[in-house]
Parts: structure tokens; C-alpha cells; sequence
């Protein structure tokens, strides 16, 4: 619920946890947040269901469908609270087992009779599909809204899916994580050049072609963000529904004020005001590392994917924004005169310093067994070839090799200018396909 950007998923009166429907973006931000993998996006909708408990038959005085049909009455629901209750009885007289209690749900589901390893998706055997007797087809019986209609006392009910472990966030997402970093990298680089007065040497590129290349990569940033929601058209419910616990919420604020200060640098650039361009640099470096930063506070918040709750993952995406942008002002360098040339070459490659120092020990690092299974599928697994080729070899070897040859090269030349150019087309190749890998790998480990 707190990850959730429109509090379309709730908790009811009577305490059961359900979804509206009509407030549901389709960000499937929800889905990792659960260690479960109880939410799934229902097909007919678009939008994320769970099992709600049948609270459309609770708050008419019925018990849940699972229990009425169950054949042996191994279902028992009721009130954990009353000592007198079956369930009460049952919880404090047999040895009970919970799912995942590591992840400090305060789970209230009680397996009797099971064995806790049973429990346990990454000790169990998946089916190829990734489900275990599942039906996921959406042609199904159910009750029609003309049906409904002609029997008022009829209730609807949805129709559950398994989910399948294919991951929810893919390449849309990693996009998005490398085009932000390209925009708050060429203004975090932009702002520090202005504060160490480098900003009147080439006011142009830093007065107007910096804002501009933000806030083109923030336009695409939005874009991909958008195109990833099951209900694109309502992407606005962030801002006129919000929900200010998510970070979803919080980062499309973010993303917004970094945008409008973008938009005023470039103004000021192109009225020639350099003293105006001074006092936005300190604001808009913090916005733009703010807007490198938050995704950190979003994965944060995904509590079902281990791989996430890294605390190195702050600084990674600050060193990896440094990258970023150093490689956009390379390739830029081409084109146009880069003011303190050599600096931004030094500040690159300090970045791609600290980013693989971060990285190792990241993967040097122990964490849980979701964490371990997790990079084992990153570094040795599905996604290896993206993460030691795209990653580390193309996105920090060829880049930190290129920027070292430029740099004994005479300043300014056509070879030094053409291998900046070219580590910095590595370096944001090998951004995506380190996102890619961290981003699909961080969602592998089966949850159910």
C-alpha cells in the first residue's frame, strides 16, 4: 500500500486489503513490493488484482469461495483476536509454519503440518513455465454485467492468476534509469563547471545546449514511464491522485522541478544571463542528483526483491550519473567546444573509478539467499553475457581505456575528441545492459 502511487490498493473498514480499480495505473510497483508475488496484473482489466479475501462475500456475511468449496475444510478463516475463535484454538494448539517470515510481514496465513522448506519457492521445483498448477487463460465462465443486472443478488467475482516469474519491470525501466542519468549527469556536470566559473568560457553549450540535452532525455524518461503503465492514460493520477508515501509520487515531483529549472537555465542561457545561470547552479545540481538518487528510495520500497534493498545502490546510481553525464559531454565534444575539457575527461573516469569499486563490492558482498540466487543469475546466469560484455566490459573497460588515451593525446585534437566520443558511447551502451541485468536479475528469484 505505501509503494502505491493513487492508494488504489487500500485497506478496507473491516480490515481486508483490496483494490479500486478506477485508481490503478498499472505500474506494477506493487507487485514487487510483495515477497509473495500475490499481485498480478489481471488481463481484462489492466490493472492489479490479488486475492481480496472475497470481501464482496465477507461484508455480506459469507465465508470466502475457497472455504465454502473446499471439500475437507483444510481452509479455517476468522478472528486472530478472538482467543475463542476455531482458528485461535488452532494456531495456539498445533505447531504452525508462515511463509517468508525473514521479510518481517507479521504474516497472519498458518500452514499446519508443513514442513517450512516446503515452503520455500528457491528450494522447490518450478515448472519450465515458472508456474505450478496454473491456468492462466482469460477465457473463463463467469458472470456476465447483463446477468448481474437481471439478478440483484448476484455477486461478481474475479477471476485470479498465477504469476508467472518472468519479471514485471524490463526494458523500459532499465531505459528509463539510464535516460535520467543522462539528463541529471550532463546538469550535475553543467552546474559544477558554473560554480568553478567555467560556465562564461562556452556559454553555449553550458548556457543552452545542456538544459536542452536534460530536458530532451527527461522528455524521452517520460515517455518510457508512461509507455510502461497498463493504463497509460492515466498517468496523470500521479499528480491529481497521489499518493505523497510513494516514492513513484515523490519522484515524478522530483522529475518535475528538475525539469522546470532545466527550463529556466536554458531561458537564462539564451538571454546571454550568466549571473542568473550561478545562482541556479547549486538548486539544479541538487535536483539533478536528486533525480539520479530517488529510484534508489523507489527499489527501496520494492521489499520483495532482495537484490534492491542494497545500501550501496544510492551511491552506485550517483557514481553511475557522473558517468553519464561525463559521457554525453564526450560525445557533445564532437560537436561543440566543451569548456574545461580535460576536467570533465578527469571527473568522467573518476566516475568510472568509483562505480566499478562500487560494483565489486557489491558482488563480493553477502547478503540473503535471495540476494546470493539473485547475482548468481546476473553474473553466471541468463543475464551474464549482458552483465560481464554490455556492463563491465563495454560499459567501464573500453570507456576508462579510451578517456586514458585521450588523455595522452594532444588536447583538443581530432584523435583525442573521436576516442572520448567513442568511450562515451561505450560507456552508456554498457550503462543499459548493466540496468538491464541488474533490473531483470533483481526480479529472477520465484517469490511463490
Amino acid at each position: 500500500m505505501k509503494i502505491c502511487p493513487t492508494s488504489a490498493l487500500y485497506r478496507a473498514d473491516n480490515g481486508v486489503v483490496d483494490f479500486n480499480d478506477d485508481d490503478c495505473i498499472g505500474c506494477k510497483s506493487c507487485m514487487n513490493a510483495c515477497p509473495y508475488d500475490a499481485i498480478y496484473i489481471n488481463p481484462e482489466t489492466n490493472t492489479a488484482h490479488k486475492c481480496n479475501f472475497c470481501n464482496h462475500r465477507v461484508t455480506n456475511g459469507q465465508q470466502p469461495s475457497c472455504v465454502v468449496v473446499c471439500p475437507t475444510q483444510a481452509i479455517v478463516v476468522g478472528d486472530l483476536d478472538d482467543n475463542a475463535s476455531e482458528i485461535s484454538r488452532l494456531v495456539a494448539r498445533d505447531p504452525m509454519v508462515v511463509r517468508s517470515p525473514e521479510q518481517g510481514t507479521n504474516p497472519k496465513v498458518y500452514y499446519r503440518g508443513a514442513e517450512q522448506a516446503a515452503l520455500d519457492p528457491t528450494r522447490s521445483t518450478i515448472a519450465p513455465d515458472g508456474m505450478i498448477w496454473a491456468d492462466t487463460t482469460p477465457s473463463h465462465s463467469q458472470l456476465t454485467p447483463t446477468m448481474a443486472a437481471t439478478d440483484p443478488a448476484a455477486l461478481v467475482g474475479r477471476t485470479a492468476y498465477t504469476t508467472a516469474h518472468a519479471g514485471t519491470w524490463k526494458s523500459k525501466v532499465s531505459g528509463y534509469l539510464v535516460t535520467k542519468a543522462i539528463a541529471a549527469g550532463v546538469m550535475l556536470i553543467a552546474g559544477l563547471l558554473s560554480l568553478t566559473g567555467h560556465g562564461e568560457q562556452a556559454n553555449n553549450t553550458i548556457g543552452i545546449v545542456s538544459p536542452m540535452v536534460a530536458g530532451a532525455l527527461l522528455a524521452v524518461t517520460g515517455v518510457l514511464l508512461i509507455a510502461d503503465l497498463k493504463q497509460p492514460k492515466r498517468f496523470h493520477y500521479l499528480l491529481t491522485r497521489s499518493n505523497s508515501e510513494s516514492w513513484l509520487v515523490r519522484g515524478a515531483w522530483i522529475l518535475a522541478a528538475f525539469a522546470g529549472l532545466c527550463a529556466v537555465w536554458w531561458i537564462a542561457g539564451l538571454a546571454g544571463a550568466d549571473g542568473v545561470i550561478k545562482v541556479l547552479a547549486l538548486p539544479t545540481a541538487i535536483a539533478a542528483a536528486a533525480t539520479a538518487g530517488y529510484t534508489a528510495f523507489l527499489f527501496g520500497q520494492c521489499e520483495g526483491r532482495d537484490l534492491w534493498q542494497s545500501p550501496l545502490l544510492l551511491p552506485t546510481l550517483l557514481a553511475q550519473t557522473i558517468v553519464a553525464g561525463g559521457a554525453a559531454y564526450s560525445i557533445l565534444d564532437v560537436f561543440m567546444t566543451i569548456p574545461a575539457a580535460d576536467t570533465v575527461r578527469f571527473v568522467f573516469l573518476g566516475g568510472l573509478a568509483v562505480l566499478s569499486l562500487l560494483l565489486a563490492t557489491e558482488l563480493w558482498s553477502k547478503g540473503t539467499r535471495h540476494v546470493e540466487l539473485a547475482v548468481a543469475e546476473m553474473t553466471r546466469g541468463a543475464f551474464a553475457r549482458r552483465f560481464w560484455v554490455g556492463g563491465i566490459l563495454v560499459g567501464l573497460i573500453v570507456p576508462a581505456i579510451a578517456a586514458l588515451v585521450a588523455t595522452q593525446v594532444t588536447a583538443d585534437s581530432s584523435s583525442s575528441v573521436a576516442l572520448g566520443a567513442v568511450g562515451g558511447i561505450a560507456a552508456l551502451v554498457g550503462l543499459f545492459c548493466y540496468e538491464d541485468a541488474y533490473v531483470r536479475a533483481g526480479q529472477s528469484v520465484p517469490l511463490s
